[in-house]
């Protein structure tokens, strides 16, 4: 694969989907290396926002559906 492709830089699809990986914990060593130089910090940030939310929100749900 070529090495200037590696480094272009992410949509923010792809940058949802390796934020999502990593938010579970099962994102792979050399997906990681590979996103280092590619991710755009500001897609990350917007990411990793939309993932705590979403976090937050199935927590409270999860809540709400105990107690009730």
């Amino acid at each position: 694969m070529d090495k200037n492709l590696d480094k272009a830089p992410r949509s923010f699809g792809a940058t949802m989907l390796a934020v999502a990986w990593s938010f579970i914990g099962l994102r792979r060593r050399s997906d990681f290396e590979r996103d280092v130089g590619a991710l755009r910090p500001a897609y990350v940030l917007a990411g990793a926002l939309i993932a705590a939310a979403c976090f937050i929100g199935l927590l409270l749900a999860a809540v709400r559906v105990a107690t009730s």
